[in-house]
């Protein structure tokens, strides 16, 4: 049997932390843990209890070395932090770019004017917004993504294991780079049917104008962009929903593939 002087040790209770301490990275930046408002005691305790299944796995995988200074352990934890948050950042950019996209498609429709404070993100961002980035949301957890992100925080323990060592080779800086960069593409690739639509009607009211001067363009350009882009939103939900899944997969491969 064991005993508490044996599970207790100075080694263990560190290791644990440093685990503790890149989990707590990774749901502070990762999609849905951060952009949903879930409290700060659930995500405590939901990473207490992670780091606790991980702790063996990582223990026998790793030759950690305690540190002997307060300064060295808290450069660990710093290290560990980042390494967690950087994993977190890379897969929150399939929502990050889903909102932007979203916003400049709400833009160019008009409703830029008609935003509401967006419990995801503290801010303020119109409503049509909010429902494509829930809609995100609900496709990363339909195709497991949280799954493969704690699939790719275990396998970053075995690439850059819990210690002094910080192998951030210069070919993962590039691809963290490379993957974070993708936000404005994921962001077009997603709008960029309806914004090009959106931006034909708007060069053809601008020729009615041109052709009609007494005519109040504004009045009449105003409920057509907005009946034009509900209409559209409906059109290619599913083909946008398609595309948000083939995004999410292909991103999170990448994330699997650096860390």
């Amino acid at each position: 049997m064991y005993n508490l002087g044996t599970i207790l040790t100075p080694t263990n209770l560190i290791l644990f932390m440093a685990i503790l301490t890149r989990l707590s990275g990774l749901l502070s930046s990762a999609p849905f843990f951060s952009t949903y408002p879930i409290p700060a005691q659930v995500k405590v305790w939901f990473a207490a209890a992670v780091a606790f299944v991980l702790f063996p796995m990582v223990k026998a995988a790793s030759g950690f070395v305690i540190p002997t200074a307060v300064p060295e352990l808290t450069l660990i934890l710093i290290k560990e932090f980042l390494i967690g948050f950087a994993i977190g950042y890379c897969a929150n950019v399939i929502l990050v770019g889903v909102e932007m996209g979203a916003n400049m498609f709400s833009t160019q429709m008009g409703l830029s004017v008609s935003s509401a404070l967006d419990p995801l993100s503290g801010s303020a961002s119109p409503v049509l917004t909010q429902s494509f980035v829930l809609l995100a949301g609900m496709i990363f957890l339909c195709v497991n993504g949280h799954h493969l992100l704690f699939s790719a925080l275990y396998h970053s323990f075995i690439s850059l294991p819990v210690g002094f060592t910080f192998d951030f080779s210069p070919q993962m800086v590039e691809q963290i780079i490379v993957i974070s960069s993708q936000i404005f593409s994921v962001g077009m690739e997603l709008i960029i049917p309806i914004f090009a639509i959106l931006f034909m009607t708007d060069v053809l009211l601008g020729f009615t104008s041109k052709m009609m001067p007494q005519l109040n363009i504004f009045m009449v350009s105003l409920p057509l962009k907005l009946y034009l882009g509900m209409l559209l939103s409906l059109m290619f939900v599913r083909a946008i929903s398609e595309h948000i899944e083939v995004i999410t997969e292909r991103i999170l491969s990448q994330v699997m593939a650096v860390f």
